[in-house]
Order: C-alpha cells, then sequence, then structure tokens
C-alpha cells in the first residue's frame, strides 16, 4: 500500500466533494422530482405535457450527456447574457460543482417523479375524506395527510434513488470536479496503478452505498413501527 503514500488526504477531500454534490444534488432532486409529480397529477393539461417531457427527456438522455451539454450549454447561456452588458468579457466559467450537481439532481429526479405520483397516487382516500370531515383546508390535509403518507410508500424506492445519486456523483469528474474519480485519474498519471486507486474509490462509494442503505433501513423500520402503533 506504499503507492497510495501522499495521496490518502487528496481521496479524504474528494470523498468530501462527493459529499457535498450528494446532499446539494438531494435537496434538488427531491425539488424536482415533486414538482415533475405535480405536474403530472395537475388538472392543466399543460403542466402535464411538461412534467411528461421532462421525464422522457431526462430518463432518455444518457447521463454523461446531460451532465456535459448543461455544463457547456449554460456556460454559453451565461456568456451571452454577461456580454449584454458588459462585450469585452470573452467567456463565463460555470462551477463544475453546481453543473454537475444540478445535472445529477435534474436525471434522478425523473425517476423520483414517477415515485412521488405513484406514491401520491397511492395515499388511501378515506384518510383524505376523514380529513375533509374534520375542516381540515387542502394545505392543512396535503402537509397532515398526504405528505405522511406518500413518504412510507415512496421510501424504499427513494432509497435506491439515493444511491444512483452517489454513484452518479462519479460522472462528474469529466467536467473536472475535484472529486475521488479526479483524484484517482491524477494518482494513475503519476503512480501507473490503476487498479489500486479505482480500488479505494470503489471502496470510498461502497462506504458511501452502505451508510444511505443503513438509514434508509433504519427510517423505514420507524416509519413502519409508527404505522403499526397507530393500527
Amino acid at each position: 500500500m506504499d503507492v497510495l503514500n501522499g495521496w490518502w488526504d487528496d481521496y479524504f477531500w474528494g470523498a468530501v466533494i462527493v459529499a457535498k454534490v450528494f446532499i446539494a444534488s438531494l435537496s434538488l432532486m427531491i425539488i424536482f422530482g415533486l414538482l415533475g409529480a405535480a405536474a403530472k397529477l395537475s388538472d392543466n393539461r399543460l403542466a402535464q405535457k411538461i412534467g411528461g417531457a421532462y421525464t422522457v427527456i431526462f430518463r432518455g438522455t444518457p447521463e454523461i450527456l446531460v451532465i456535459l451539454l448543461l455544463y457547456f450549454g449554460s456556460a454559453i447561456a451565461l456568456t451571452a447574457l454577461v456580454q449584454l452588458f458588459n462585450p469585452e468579457v470573452r467567456f463565463v466559467d460555470v462551477p463544475p460543482f453546481w453543473a454537475g450537481t444540478i445535472a445529477i439532481a435534474l436525471i434522478v429526479g425523473s425517476y423520483a417523479t414517477e415515485t412521488f405520483r405513484g406514491a401520491f397516487l397511492g395515499v388511501n382516500p378515506g384518510s383524505i375524506e376523514a380529513a375533509r370531515a374534520l375542516g381540515m383546508s387542502p394545505l392543512q390535509t396535503f402537509f397532515y395527510i398526504r405528505i405522511p403518507e406518500m413518504w412510507r410508500i415512496a421510501l424504499p424506492p427513494f432509497g435506491n434513488h439515493m444511491l444512483s445519486l452517489i454513484k452518479d456523483t462519479a460522472l462528474i469528474s469529466i467536467i473536472g470536479l475535484n472529486e475521488t474519480m479526479f483524484v484517482a485519474k491524477q494518482a494513475i498519471t503519476v503512480t501507473g496503478k490503476p487498479f489500486t486507486m479505482y480500488i479505494v474509490v470503489g471502496l470510498i462509494y461502497l462506504g458511501f452505498s452502505t451508510i444511505i442503505t443503513l438509514t434508509v433501513m433504519g427510517i423505514e423500520k420507524y416509519g413502519n413501527r409508527t404505522t403499526v402503533g397507530a393500527q
């Protein structure tokens, strides 16, 4: 393992960046998923079409391509916008962190859209009728009835979305983000040991995936316990 001497710190900080990307993209993914589900469940035909187009486009396009298009496309658009106010500006670079984070959040959010949509449809109609009978407003019904029941239904597949999200963070190295895959590529050029360097990356991602899996299992267990208690 002497070949790894001098690279442990780089791998550690690369893993920190992976964790930051995961947390930021997870938050955005939930937002995109809920907005997509709301659009597809809406009575408005335009909203339904927008929601359908979102899921079709981002589920049917290669993930690396989405990252590249968003990274370079946003840079071109931002440069054009800035040049309207300052023609001397040549190019505006978009931070790889945010370009990659938004890209993978959009990708996984398109899958979460269907998960959330199915979970909302699975909410017991009797619970909603009972809430109305108690005089709850639509907003109160949404937050106190629909959301608590929906998340129990959505949690198992949502855990899979979280695993996809953490693994997709490895793709952001293609646009220059200094995370673990990027560190491994740098280390390989110096040491000439690709197997060892990629094994370290694999172990880091296995650790993240294990933490996510155990967390989801714990939340599921807690959710099932509260459901049994209510019954």
